[in-house]
């Protein structure tokens, strides 16, 4: 991959890169496939994890160029100083259209790198078992069979919007962990029948990987703001198109989703709405 066509900023303390699904973003134990630290390592030298997204997640990543760097905005990180929005498709339609999911994260007790809500989390995340968690929602779009949504999150739990939607009754889109891991396929979105064409043997499907993307950060470093974005990836965006193009009933965006129109493209734990 050529990674200049990835970064959507960079100066002498971090670069932020728009990561594409399918590309870890620094090496796993056995360290067999490639990894976006590695990549960015090789053009820059030395660079710093600060955060990381899952494998299949796309969106902005940032990695800091010094220690200096890498100290204060890991503080940030950990200080709750950023704020990280993101962008996903989700099964079925929320009940409330906005709100706030404010339940606690921990370790699966019994599957192995799972996550699961935590019954006994308390307010402060004084917990023996995991921490408290808080994830802001709004619909921007609703479609037959799927929802369009933004999230913010406040806390950096491992898999917090993935536990929190599986929680809430409504799990990200092909989420094979917490959801059932279908692919999404033209024929179930197209209200006509779909015929396959003479070439295909099976049905292809158009989005076979978690519908989420990390869109945007906004934080201060060394008294200067940035508001940094990432565009959407191919893949969701001809999801988008297809579902607004064979939705029953014509969708109804709220302000927050215009931007994503223009061609530049119920259980424990406490569940606010507003």
């Amino acid at each position: 991959m050529k990674i200049d066509d990835y970064i959507i900023f960079q100066n002498d303390e971090f670069v932020a890169i728009n990561k594409p699904p399918g590309l870890l973003t620094i090496p796993d134990r056995e360290g067999k496939e490639s990894a976006l630290k590695g990549i960015l390592k090789e053009k820059f030298g030395e660079i710093f994890t600060v955060h990381r997204l899952d494998k299949e997640t796309s969106g902005i990543v940032v990695f800091a160029k010094n220690e200096k760097s890498h100290k204060k905005l890991s503080i940030l990180f950990e200080g709750r100083e950023i704020e990280k929005f993101y962008l996903g498709l989700v099964i079925g339609k929320p009940a409330n259209e906005k709100g706030n999911i404010d339940a606690g994260v921990i370790e699966h007790p019994v599957k192995k790198g799972l996550m699961a809500i935590n019954k006994k989390a308390r307010p402060n995340g004084s917990s023996g078992r995991g921490k408290t968690a808080s994830t802001d929602y709004e619909v921007l779009e609703s479609f037959r069979f799927y929802s369009w949504m933004q999230f913010q999150i406040h806390t950096g739990r491992t898999h917090q919007i993935r536990v929190h939607m599986k929680h809430f009754g409504n799990p990200v889109v092909c989420d094979a962990l917490y959801g059932d891991g279908k692919p999404v396929l033209i024929s179930t979105i197209k209200k006509k029948n779909y015929n396959l064409s003479k070439n295909e043997e099976a049905e292809r499907p158009i989005l076979s990987r978690l519908a989420l993307h990390s869109w945007k950060l906004k934080f201060t470093l060394n008294k200067k703001e940035y508001n940094l974005e990432a565009e959407l990836p191919k893949d969701l965006k001809a999801l988008l198109q297809q579902l607004r193009k064979n939705n029953s009933s014509p969708p109804t965006p709220t302000l927050s989703a215009l931007r994503h129109l223009l061609p530049r493209e119920k259980g424990n734990g406490n569940i606010h709405s507003y």
